[in-house]
């Protein structure tokens, strides 16, 4: 197959790069009715949302780093990573596990020669992974598991990999809540070792109380290209390996999101349910529970946002 030409692969046709404001690109999934990334910066997205808050330059001094790269897509966490790490270590190990629902994702950014703007030097490695699921050279060992993330982090548990860092990039939950649930996060809280971090894009209240419920630690990492922060976790706040990095607490805007009808967590008890069945039962639990509506909670912070922003700008002025 010659990657140079990805006009002679037409199951890749669909996947048609579009452009972020950082200029690197990203595709569209008709499946998902969803971009891969925020329009804000694709490239940009992976080492701040994901490589950054899991501290991998840090992590990267160890003899050995292990990832665990959910919903893998074009590979761009994964590439982020790895060009991290090596430049903090060359001599680092790695092992990779990447779960993916479609293969021709990862294979269609090789395809259109997505990694040519970042004037990555790790192509080659990412194009076998992407068309032949599993790398192994002298510092890396890399297996992309392709199909259902739930029947495949299950696998991952039972071979008992312990990852440094998780990247959790499904899609958004209410396009994609089966790979947010309490059931599924509580397995891939098994897979983060004691001393790993978790990272993920989503700061949605129900996918928080998921996470807390699976027995981890939260935090908020900076918003990147927009307002919403993402979303750090960890066993503990401080922890032996990064003990002088806590985890970067919640505002008290983000604590009383907790508290609202939004923070009711997307349930999946045998990891098996369809995305309109798990819809339909937090739906359900919403609608039978007492927590304060979360439009509430929106319109009294809007308001005192819009106070704090009064009194800032006349505070300016004098």
């Amino acid at each position: 197959m010659n990657l140079s030409e990805p006009s002679l692969m037409p199951e890749f046709d669909h996947f048609r790069p579009q452009t972020t404001a950082d200029g690197s690109f990203t595709f569209f999934s008709q499946e998902f009715n969803e971009s891969f990334h925020s329009h804000f910066g694709a490239k940009q997205e992976s080492y701040f949302k994901f490589v950054e808050p899991t501290q991998l330059a840090q992590a990267a001094l160890k003899p050995v780093v292990r990832l665990l790269d959910i919903c893998y897509g074009l590979g761009y966490n994964t590439a982020a990573a790895l060009q991290t790490i090596w430049a903090v270590n060359p001599n680092c190990d790695v092992e990779l596990i990447g779960l993916e629902l479609n293969p021709t994702v990862p294979q269609a950014a090789i395809a259109n020669h997505l990694f040519d703007q970042w004037n990555y030097e790790y192509t080659p490695i990412l194009t076998q992974l992407a068309f032949e699921q599993q790398v192994k050279t002298e510092r890396l060992q890399a297996k992309l598991l392709i199909g259902d993330a739930r029947v495949s982090i299950q696998e991952v548990n039972k071979s008992g990999f312990s990852a440094d860092a998780i990247f959790l990039d499904p899609f958004s939950p209410p396009q994609c809540p089966h790979l947010w649930t309490v059931e599924f996060l509580q397995q891939v809280s098994v897979c983060l070792r004691k001393q790993g971090r978790l990272a993920t894009y989503s700061c949605a209240a129900s996918v928080r109380t998921a996470l807390i419920l699976a027995g981890l630690k939260i935090g908020s990492t900076p918003p990147v290209g927009r307002r919403s922060p993402g979303t750090v976790a960890a066993y503990s706040p401080s922890t032996e390996c990064f003990r002088d990095l806590p985890l970067p607490h919640l505002c008290l805007e983000e604590q009383e999101h907790l508290l609202t009808r939004a923070a009711i967590p997307y349930r999946d008890p045998q990891l098996n349910d369809p995305p309109d069945v798990i819809i339909m039962r937090r739906q359900q639990e919403q609608q039978a529970c007492l927590l304060e509506p979360t439009s509430r909670w929106r319109k009294r912070w809007l308001l005192k946002n819009k106070t704090a922003d009064s009194i800032e700008v006349n505070s300016d002025l004098v």
